[in-house]
């Protein structure tokens, strides 16, 4: 009995010295893998430090980036709006429409720090401001990786770690919760995927995110309570949204516009450009002729591309020892860069028949001026046709399978026209073979250029020019009445800046803001008789048509 004893004693202090043997080793393994992981810590944290140490000298984009809402050139309306939305206290979610390079990412910055300031505001000092570019926001549709609504790793997935190894889910919070209690921007919001939209949505309604797994077991006591308490009540996702985007707002999704106040933000004209020129030039300490700033808003579009010139013609007045930009400095960067020059609409110098100025709308808020051209040559009795060049006679809509091609606006805006003149005007026009023409390839919408297109072939059955510094826009009802048209402010401003010194609007748009566009005489009609009687300066009676 006592043999037996011993020998039972003798197995268990052998075993006990066999696992004392692995835990040692265990532990020196970890020991060493610690210190190798340390080491390479070590190394890697001098590297870095190294790399810190090296620092280029700011680039002038980020010099001129503006500091406060003053330095926002050109955008005194967009930013009114965007403070009132959000400066208050019931934020609202914003899409702020508008070219790029006029500001928007720094108006966004610039309006979260304000509404900090303002004690009714909701957002706190710690306010964060989020930023995400939709064009590299990486998307699965597996649900692996989600930048902007959040992510689960689960236990297969590479990296997961020591809850991975045990089984567990882990939810990683995308930049919604990120910007839980701030503003999340999103730059070209209209670039994320239609799932990313449609998840974002669902989070502007609840204000919180709810993540799924198929490995999240609720009744799992090994799960930790704060994964427990993401899976069933979800993660945090109060903020306000900024979506910017140069897209228009018909190329948005109308669920996500309904939830948001859109607000425009206009292209910089030709002066608020040069203000942006002498800025960028006066910020790196160099003097600029007034010359090379008129060089510099021909071919500039916007502020960054005023600022991108003014920094490269600065490198190469620098080469030469100089510190001041000359126009023969700007020339040479807009040809080595192969710019083409900023298009100009200007009213013709003296008038003419079969001519009109025309008013349309491109892009988000940006205005501008359209000839319209027509001649009218008489053909045989009821033969007569319409022929309109310069703009898209049809145009195709839809894809993945389905297509669908539909007459262009223009052609039945003209038809339109023909009835009116034909019928109210007494003008036999279907004996005539009737030339429409937009010089320029500028985009057109067809109803608005009604008046425009009624002006010229009227003109040009007369004989009598149009006001070549009158411009117009509406759609022409067959009843000759005119009918309300979109983007009157921002066909006004691009008027007003052509030198236009009257402007014919349907009497629907008018408004009594625009008395303030002095000297520009903003007009409000509600017939074509009215826009003649505008257009036209002679006092003498209409010349009789041609006859056959």
């Amino acid at each position: 009995m006592n043999n037996f004893a011993g020998i039972i004693g003798l197995v268990q202090i052998f075993f006990a010295i066999v696992i004392g043997i692995y835990f040692f080793n265990l532990l020196r393994n970890q020991q060493s893998s610690r210190v190798a992981v340390d080491k390479e810590s070590r190394k890697e944290m001098a590297q870095l430090e190294r790399l810190r140490r090296i620092s280029l000298t700011e680039p002038l984009s980020e010099k001129t980036r503006p500091k406060t809402f003053d330095e926002i050139i050109g955008q005194k309306d967009g930013l009114k709006a965007l403070r009132a939305a959000l400066c208050g206290p019931n934020p609202q979610h914003v899409i702020l429409y508008g070219p790029p390079g006029i500001g928007k990412t720094a108006a966004a910055r610039l309006v979260l720090d304000e509404a900090k300031r303002n004690p009714s505001s909701p957002f706190g000092r710690e306010a964060s401001f989020t930023e995400l570019d939709a064009n590299t926001a990486r998307f699965d549709e597996r649900g692996i990786a989600d930048p902007l609504i959040g992510t689960v790793h689960d236990p297969i997935y590479q990296g997961a770690g020591p809850l991975g190894m045990a089984g567990i889910p882990q939810p990683k919070p995308g930049a919604v919760t990120k910007a839980h209690g701030g503003i999340l921007f999103i730059d070209e919001i209209g670039e994320l995927h239609p799932i990313q939209i449609n998840k974002l949505l669902k989070v502007l309604e609840d204000r919180k995110v709810f993540l799924e797994s198929a490995y999240y077991n609720s009744e799992d006591g090994n799960i930790p309570r704060h994964i427990h308490e993401i899976f069933r009540h979800g993660l945090p996702a109060d903020f306000r949204l900024i979506g910017a985007t140069t897209r228009m707002p018909g190329d948005l999704p109308p669920a996500i516009r309904s939830r948001c106040l859109e607000i425009f933000f206009r292209g910089l004209t030709p002066r608020e450009i040069r203000i942006i020129a002498a800025n960028a030039a006066r910020r790196i300490a160099f003097g600029i002729s007034g010359t090379a700033l008129d060089v510099t808003t021909r071919f500039a579009t916007n502020g960054r591309e005023a600022v991108n010139i003014i920094q490269m013609a600065a490198g190469v007045a620098l080469g030469e020892r100089r510190k001041s930009i000359g126009d023969a400095d700007i020339e040479w960067v807009v040809n080595s860069a192969q710019l083409p020059p900023r298009p100009e609409k200007k009213p013709p110098v003296k008038p003419q028949v079969g001519y009109a100025n025309g008013l349309a709308v491109y892009g988000p808020n940006m205005g501008t001026l359209i000839e319209v051209e027509a001649t009218a040559l008489p053909v045989q009795p009821g033969r007569g046709k319409v022929t309109i060049t310069g703009i898209v006679e049809e145009e195709e809509m839809g894809g993945a399978g389905h297509t669908v091609r539909r007459k262009g606006t223009a052609k039945g805006s003209a038809e339109i026209v023909i009835t009116v003149l034909s019928c109210y005007m007494g003008l036999n026009l279907h004996d005539y073979d009737i030339h429409l023409n937009f010089p320029g390839g500028t985009p057109v919408d067809g109803p608005s250029a009604g008046v425009s297109m009624a002006t010229a072939i009227y003109s040009s059955l007369t004989g009598e020019p149009a006001d070549p510094l009158a411009a117009m826009t509406g759609e022409i009802s067959v009843r000759g009445l005119i009918r309300p048209v979109g983007g009157i402010p921002a066909k006004i401003e691009a008027a007003a800046e052509a030198g236009i010194q009257k402007i014919l609007i349907p009497r629907f748009n008018w408004q009594e803001s625009f008395k303030s566009y002095l000297p520009v005489k903003v007009i409000p009609v509600e017939s074509i008789e009215e826009v003649f009687a505008g257009i036209f300066t002679k006092d003498e009676p209409v010349a009789a048509l041609p006859s056959h």
